[in-house]
């Protein structure tokens, strides 16, 4: 399914505190979010079905408001300067299920319908390459 471009690209513009540039996004979501110098937001993806954890992503307003009024996850790259939908060119897509922001308004959940990897690297994570932790313990509440 494809999605049209709802507005020219252009980057992110420096100012933290609103939004980076004009967006029509829900103007009470919009007060809600606290953006990076840069105008983002860092937006963590989970498969909905399993809950696992696939990407990390940066979003601006424009990416959340073509996020939440397509169903379709759009993010900002802050290496090629551009919006993406993903899957667009990868044929891995991701169909947004829900959006939750958190208690500090720094970051967004994003549950998607996974198809395919999620990782560039093929991979159905990018959280697959697991560091040692000389501190763990099993020992913890139990519930």
């Amino acid at each position: 399914m494809p999605v049209p471009d709802l507005s020219p690209v252009t980057a992110p513009g420096p100012a933290p505190s609103g939004p980076a540039r004009p967006s029509a996004l829900d103007p009470a979501i919009a007060a809600r979010l606290r953006r990076t110098p840069d105008g983002l937001v860092a937006a963590v993806v989970r498969a909905h079905g399993t809950g696992d954890v696939l990407m990390v992503a940066w979003m601006d307003d424009e990416a959340l408001h073509r996020t939440l009024t397509t169903g379709r996850a759009t993010y900002w790259s802050r290496s090629r300067r551009e919006y993406w939908v993903k899957g667009e060119t990868s044929g891995h897509h991701q169909y947004v299920r829900s959006v939750a922001l958190d208690c500090d308004g720094d970051a967004l959940l994003v549950s998607v319908d996974q198809v395919g990897a999620a990782c560039h690297t093929g991979d159905w994570t990018c959280f697959s390459d697991e560091l040692p932790v000389s501190g763990a313990t099993s020992a913890g509440p139990t519930t």
